[in-house]
């Protein structure tokens, strides 16, 4: 009998996936802004069955027109889709809308990195916040991407409280 929690034999997060509405502008930001390195391209998928909706969980007629992969600082791996589908959502959601999400990027220096975003005249949302708690030592700054996704950029090159003192910290988490 197994003892072991958590999906057999998972090591990593392998990539992010993002759907955007236009691949070309995508591909700017993913190069220009963030500094990503373009891997390759697949596409385009679509079926005449109902194969996108059991695989993909998309309108069976969807059409993936085409995906770049990219690869940020030799770490990780963004899957960048372009989709039509005829029950599309338009619309990004906000972190409190169900499925809700943003991609957390760490940097050296807050002040380097929000200017390189402010040149490229990406949309900052509010300034630099110091965290407190177990994350004292933090600091981070959302950003939205050309098509309105959120990002975050966060920086603690000193490490945070949690990382100095854990046990004051640590609560017994229900299992």
């Amino acid at each position: 009998m197994s003892t072991s929690k958590g999906i057999p034999g998972l090591q990593r997060v392998d990539h992010i996936g993002i759907t955007v509405p236009d691949l070309a502008k995508a591909t700017r930001f993913f190069i220009d802004v963030l500094g990503c390195e373009y891997m390759y391209t697949l596409g385009p998928f679509q079926s005449e069955e109902n194969w996108m909706s059991e695989h993909l969980n998309v309108h069976p007629r969807a059409v993936m027109k085409e995906l770049h992969f990219f690869k940020l600082n030799g770490v990780a791996i963004f899957e960048v889709f372009e989709y039509s589908a005829p029950d599309q959502e338009l619309s990004p959601p906000r972190n409190s809308d169900i499925g809700g999400h943003h991609v957390a990027l760490y940097v050296d220096d807050m002040s380097a990195a929000v200017a390189h975003l402010k040149s490229h005249n990406i949309q900052l949302l509010g300034d630099p916040t110091a965290s407190k708690g177990p994350s004292e030592g933090q600091q981070w700054l959302y950003f939205l991407s050309p098509w309105g996704m959120q990002f975050e950029l966060v920086s603690y090159p000193h490490g945070k409280a949690f990382d100095h003192n854990p046990e004051k910290f640590i609560k017994k988490v229900s299992e």
